[in-house]
């Protein structure tokens, strides 16, 4: 029997950004597959390249050189519309600010991606409550953002993320704006939903509790990726 194709992975990655007239190699040769489930932590110095790799998983940016792939598709292969449904599909992303629209409810927020997917307003409702019950905002879903906390706005924004049913969750300091018992909180959250829904979360932080709590830790330095 054959194993699983991985969620994510990249072969022999580059990225090259010309600084007038330097360039900067930020990633060299990088090579990464994520299977289903699994917990994958990416750490490393500021400046290192961290961002810019998880902004090249997610298809947000294309590649100097070497191949992305999103459920066996190449993201170079594809153009940008299909990218940005791969994306939709396959993908949920949480970043260090949330970016929610704070003339909308928590709901509201939740729904956006599935809105943008086709589906109906009420069905999306529906989906948007029952996840954000998952994360433990269901008597705040009314709420717009300046009316929750720092931890509770992060907790939409990993709903967001996981309402589409996504294969992977890219992640990037999602704990970073948060005080430390708000941080273990988030940290606990992600591993219970790792646990009952089966998603591969792949985090990029300084923080070496979330790091640690995590299945594999990678160090990206002097633009590869070491275990």
């Amino acid at each position: 029997m054959s194993e699983p194709a991985p969620v994510i992975a990249c072969q022999h990655l580059a990225k090259v950004y010309a600084q007038g007239p330097q360039e900067v190699r930020v990633l060299k040769d990088v090579n990464l597959e994520v299977g289903a489930g699994e917990q994958l932590a990416i750490v490393g110095s500021s400046g290192s390249g961290k961002t810019t790799l998880l902004n090249l998983l997610g298809g947000l940016d294309l590649p100097t050189s070497g191949r992305v792939y999103v459920a066996g598709r190449n993201l170079a292969e594809v153009g940008e519309t299909e990218r940005g449904a791969l994306r939709n599909k396959y993908l949920g992303f949480v970043y260090q600010f949330h970016h929610l629209l704070g003339e909308f409810s928590a709901e509201e927020n939740v729904c956006m991606p599935l809105l943008i997917a086709g589906m109906s307003a009420k069905r999306a409702s529906q989906r948007a409550a029952t996840m954000l019950g998952k994360v433990g905002l269901a008597d705040r879903r009314q709420h717009k953002p300046a009316e929750l906390s720092g931890g509770e706005r992060q907790r939409v924004a990993i709903a967001r993320a996981l309402v589409t049913e996504p294969r992977c969750v890219l992640l990037d300091e999602p704990t970073g704006n948060l005080d430390r018992h708000t941080a273990l909180e988030v940290q606990a959250l992600m591993s219970t939903l790792n646990a009952d829904l089966d998603i591969s979360f792949v985090v990029v932080t300084h923080d070496e509790r979330l790091a640690n709590s995590m299945q594999r830790k990678l160090e990206l330095r002097d633009g590869e990726l070491h275990e």
